[in-house]
């Protein structure tokens, strides 16, 4: 992640955390196992459903957070994260609920005597008392349901279409958490700052799980298309589909992408935007590479005349950023947003003089139309095209790139491919003195 995410990710737990800390001094007097295990318990619990809640949030796409975070994918990102981070706390609060229990059974630990209950007058609390029960059973069913889901969106080797179809649970279960957590939570935590918090973290979830589960996730941004061309390279195993847009449409920059949907069971898929934007001839050009079970077959599934919806645009990878040099890398499908770049430079200012960007393809692939269709943009946009094919000319490296442009140390880096390649692009840049925080642009751009 971004370090300003890293801070939000890390930030997030620590303030959290301490307030609970703060409010909570009991845990570090407890007097036996049993008090200490409440209070664990507790705080586990108010960690794991706070982050559940936020990452439900993110799911839905809101608009707010995206410059904030750097893009949509920043903002998967941290959403990814949360969810994990979650799924862990979520086992430890599980472990301290049932380890003590097992160690009564064995003998290790004795039940504490219960002695008798202080009358409760609060009808609030005498309400969320009753329901106790029927929130500790769901609850448990809820955590085993999340592992399983979390476990098959962190498991890559799962099909994508089993992730998609099972992550549509994940709002059922978060709202079963979430009535868990209403319940159990300690009622005087209700009546502090942390409550506060917590009320709205749940709230915002709730609202957020509900449409999701409604299937209005980015419904104010989507327009009604059609398909009108497309034209498939083989040699790359690329699509190029051609989208005639209905109104509503509000534009887009070079480098941003937009969610597709051609079939309603499949629902929508994120693609980057490979063409510019003219209001005068609506049309919205994707490239896709056959990399999984969704765009595997797409160029037999997909066909001229198709009622396609699209929705977007999102995305901050949009090559603004005051340096002046840039040094753009797309490796394989990553050139996408390089080509609606290069073609929205040559249709504003028809190619004039841009000394100081540097394009550099690297590709295990060959298809000989498609890298004659990147050279023609290129020349059209007066930028300086550098082809590299494995095979042929070895793998691109960041001193590869340092020597053809002897200028690096004034270019910002623009970079969209293989997260592995990418990530030692910015560790080998970053031992030479680059700024990457500032100057080293990447799109991490992943659904799971």
């Amino acid at each position: 992640m971004p370090r300003t995410n890293v801070w939000i990710f890390w930030g997030f737990w620590v303030v959290l955390g301490l307030l609970w800390l703060a409010l909570n001094p009991a845990i570090f007097s407890a007097a036996d196992v049993f008090a200490f295990r409440h209070q664990v318990m507790q705080f586990s619990g108010v960690l794991a459903i706070a982050a559940m809640s936020v990452a439900m949030i993110l799911s839905i796409r809101p608009r707010w957070p995206e410059a904030r975070l750097g893009g949509l994918d920043k903002v998967y990102r941290l959403h990814k994260w949360l969810g994990i981070g979650a799924l862990g706390l979520a086992v430890f609060h599980w472990l301290w609920s049932e380890a003590p229990k097992w160690a009564v059974g064995l003998g290790w630990l004795d039940r504490p005597a219960r002695g008798p209950r202080a009358e409760i007058t609060d009808p609030v609390q005498r309400f969320l008392l009753d329901y106790r029960d029927a929130a500790e059973g769901p609850g448990e069913w809820a955590f085993y349901g999340m592992l399983v889901l979390l476990l098959i969106a962190l498991i890559k080797l799962i099909p994508y279409r089993l992730f998609r179809y099972s992550h549509r649970v994940m709002p059922v279960v978060y709202l079963l958490l979430a009535f868990h957590a209403v319940i159990l939570l300690d009622y005087e935590m209700w009546l502090t700052p942390l409550g506060l918090v917590m009320a709205i973290l749940l709230g915002a979830g709730c609202l957020a799980a509900v449409v999701s589960l409604f299937g209005r996730i980015g419904a104010g941004r989507r327009v009604a298309g059609e398909i009108v061309a497309m034209h498939h390279y083989p040699g790359v195993h690329s699509l190029e589909t051609v989208v005639r847009l209905g109104p509503g449409w509000p534009g887009h920059e070079a480098g941003q992408f937009a969610f597709a949907t051609s079939d309603r069971l499949e629902g929508a898929h994120p693609y980057t935007i490979a063409s510019a934007w003219d209001p005068a001839e609506p049309w919205i050009t994707f490239i896709s590479k056959e990399l999984g079970d969704h765009t595997t077959g797409l160029v037999d599934r997909l066909k001229v005349g198709q009622k396609v919806t699209v929705e977007g645009p999102y995305g901050c990878f949009t090559f603004h950023d005051g340096a002046p040099r840039q040094i753009w890398v797309g490796a394989g499908i990553g050139i996408t947003p390089f080509v609606a770049r290069l073609k929205e430079m040559a249709k504003r200012d028809g190619g004039a003089a841009r000394p100081g960007i540097d394009l550099f393809h690297s590709t295990r692939e060959v298809d000989e139309a498609a890298l004659e269709r990147l050279a023609e943009d290129a020349r059209a946009a007066n930028v300086r095209l550098h082809l590299l094919i494995d095979g042929r000319d070895g793998r691109l490296t960041g001193q590869r790139i340092r020597e053809a442009v002897p200028e690096w140390r004034e270019a910002s880096l623009w970079f969209c491919g293989p997260g592995g390649l990418g990530k030692a692009l910015r560790a080998d840049f970053a031992a030479r003195g680059m700024p990457v925080d500032a100057a080293f642009h990447q799109e991490l751009f992943e659904l799971r």
